[in-house]
């Protein structure tokens, strides 16, 4: 994924139920800041020259973690999520990263089922604490 392809990128995340996204992480700048500390891990999915499908993953070094994975509805169950993840973790490993993380909200169960087969499992012995440094405008699609 290049900046070039945010909006592309942004339509398609507008497109797909279910996605939390801001107006300050998820803006151009934003999305801009994320490429630049994670140039090798961040996908699209393309066919017939259009974006079908985008995943963001980065690292702190330690631990790897998975943003906003989205496929088009008239291009799932196709394979592209799957081949997406794959590209996510694979680039991943090879920088040295060992296990990754992701967040999805409760009530999206069909995106919980992929990850699911996916292999990644719920952690129930933890609880996800987030605070904003900066007001932001949240956009649930």
């Amino acid at each position: 994924m290049k900046i070039e392809d945010y909006n592309d990128v942004y339509s398609l995340w507008l497109s797909c139920p279910g996605i939390g996204l801001n107006d300050v992480d998820d803006s151009q700048e934003g999305i801009k800041r994320f490429l630049v500390r994670n140039p090798d891990t961040c996908f699209v999915a393309i066919e017939n020259n259009e974006i079908v499908g985008v995943i963001m993953s980065g690292n702190d070094g330690r631990r790897g973690f998975i943003y906003h994975t989205a496929v088009a509805p008239d291009y799932r169950h196709r394979g592209f999520a799957t081949q997406l993840v794959n590209a996510a973790m694979s680039a991943l490993k090879r920088i040295g990263i060992t296990k990754v993380a992701l967040v999805v909200f409760e009530r999206n169960t069909n995106r919980n089922l992929f990850w699911e087969t996916q292999g990644f499992t719920v952690r129930n012995d933890i609880i996800y604490r987030n605070k904003a440094i900066v007001k932001m405008e949240r956009y649930d699609t």
